[in-house]
């Protein structure tokens, strides 16, 4: 018997995008950020300004988180095809922006303690020449900010020819969706814009109207908001790597779709995300009917988030004759 070349029906599980933009501005925005965070943190030291200071140090926290989400672009794109892992290696994409968030709360413990401290021991501040920091500060971060916005850049397609068997991965695929990655390193720039924006505001209030307990309430007031983002980043993230998918809508279009099908009950229904809106599926139906795999993926195939769909039909004449023997 000649041998079958099973390599026509071996899929890619590579569900990134294809575009390599956001590493290169990744890495861009690393440097960019290490060099600024430099320039404030020796500023903030010789001024005496807890605001630039602050905004110094967690500048630090953001080149280490942004050169965190460079390099898992890096090791996304190494190992993209590396049989080790099932469905790919976008979710490394995925840790990083969850160990950013992370990152993102060891600031806002370092800044808020800080910034309290200020306010019970006040400190004198020279507040023109760190005026002028913090103003290089904030161009850095908008800059920064241009460099990772959201481009909505499309994923590839992947089409792959099957045979009549119980695995479908010739699904189109949709728009890429929201990149957590570049969103986590995103955010983080936002968050250093924000504390740049209160050592501004903190220092011209201190300069003009002599209010120096306005620096240090600022850091309080930028650590709070900053919470808020990283909880955000956390809980985004952690669903995903979690793949706490069974609340999606997109589980009950799976049912909707095969309750279509007369004669079949639903018995079992797994759902998991491998992409940035795309899904692999697993499913386990109950028919009394003659109805193929093929058949109920067929009621599938509309769903376009669907990349990888596994069917097992079981057949209640098979299962009441196995009983009865």
């Amino acid at each position: 018997m000649t041998a079958c070349n099973h390599s026509r029906w071996e899929p890619s599980h590579d569900y990134r995008p294809l575009e390599t933009s956001a590493e290169r501005q990744a890495w861009r925005v690393a440097a960019l950020t290490g060099v600024c965070m430099l320039v404030e943190i020796v500023a903030g030291y010789a001024f005496n300004s807890m605001a630039l200071l602050a905004d110094g140090w967690h500048m630090a926290s953001h080149m280490l988180a942004i050169g965190l989400t460079a390099l898992a672009y890096l090791l996304a794109r190494r190992y993209a095809q590396d049989p080790r892992f099932a469905f790919g290696t976008w979710k490394i994409e995925v840790l990083a922006g969850f160990a950013s968030a992370l990152l993102l709360l060891v600031v806002v413990a370092m800044l808020a303690f800080e910034s309290l401290w200020r306010l019970w021991q006040p400190q004198r501040i020279a507040f023109d020449l760190a005026l002028g920091v913090a103003v290089v500060g904030l161009l850095v971060n908008l800059v920064s900010a241009w460099l990772l916005r959201d481009q909505h850049q499309h994923a590839h397609a992947h089409s792959h020819n099957h045979a009549d068997h119980d695995h479908d991965h010739d699904h189109p695929q949709p728009a890429a969706g929201k990149d957590l990655n570049r969103h986590a390193a995103f955010i983080h720039v936002l968050a250093d814009a924000l504390t740049s924006v209160a050592a501004i505001v903190a220092l011209l209030g201190g300069w003009l109207f002599g209010w120096d307990w306005l620096d240090p309430l600022m850091g309080v007031i930028g650590a709070l908001i900053i919470a808020l983002w990283a909880k955000g980043l956390l809980l985004e993230t952690a669903k995903v790597l979690l793949d706490r998918e069974m609340d999606s809508p997109l589980v009950e279009r799976v049912r909707s779709a095969l309750a279509q099908e007369a004669d079949t009950e639903l018995a079992d229904l797994h759902l998991w995300r491998v992409g940035r809106v795309q899904f692999a599926c697993i499913v386990s139906l109950v028919t009394h009917g003659e109805a193929s795999a093929d058949r109920y993926k067929a009621r599938l195939a509309g769903i376009r988030e669907l990349v990888h769909v596994t069917v097992e039909v079981n057949r209640c004449a098979d299962v009441q004759g196995a009983e009865r023997g």
